[in-house]
């Protein structure tokens, strides 16, 4: 079972999809900025947002993967390489082919998990926020949190495993405020 399923932290809140690093998500102190990240393994968008309350969205940035949604032999040769190698015994030579490690698809998913991640970490570096709320796909969310360093994951606030990203803000904010 992955960690996406079994829920990412122990606070989950059961059929939401909801889980808590702290008491009251939305609150750190008045002077702090809250970001959202809605994402999935294509797309993703930041969102800034006042402490205490979800009541207004503003686009931090925007971006678009959209690699990994092409299909797997159109992000990869189309055969795998193939070599010849001397021995030296009286057998000859070999041969064979190098096979793909990892496939395509999941490799542009780590990818843009990466990227995603090491741009919250420059964006930490630089104090553009203080505390985080994380909005993805089970999968997706299991990516970002292996690619997030110790300093952002504990800015986390919430965890919401649901793929969120087709909603406009207002859809958005309704959502995200049942949920908490």
């Amino acid at each position: 079972m992955e960690n996406s399923e079994k829920g990412l932290l122990s606070g989950e809140i059961m059929g939401s999809g909801l889980s808590s690093n702290k008491e009251d998500p939305f609150m750190s102190g008045d002077s702090m900025s809250t970001w959202l990240l809605v994402a999935n393994a294509s797309q993703a968008r930041i969102y800034e947002t006042q402490p205490r309350r979800l009541r207004s969205l503003t686009l931090v940035e925007e971006y678009a993967h959209p690699e990994s949604r092409e299909k797997g032999e159109r992000l990869s040769s189309d055969r795998p390489g193939h070599f010849q190698a001397t021995t030296t015994n009286m057998a000859g030579s070999a041969h064979g082919e190098f096979v793909e490690p990892t496939n395509p698809k999941d490799y542009e998913h780590q990818r843009f998990a990466r990227e995603l991640a090491d741009n919250l970490n420059d964006a930490r570096n630089k104090q553009r926020f203080d505390n985080l709320i994380v909005v993805a796909s089970p999968h997706f969310h299991g990516l970002i949190n292996q690619n997030l360093n110790e300093h952002v994951a504990k800015m986390i606030s919430n965890h919401i495993n649901k793929d969120y990203t087709e909603l406009d803000e207002r859809e958005l904010l309704n959502k995200l405020n049942t949920l908490v």
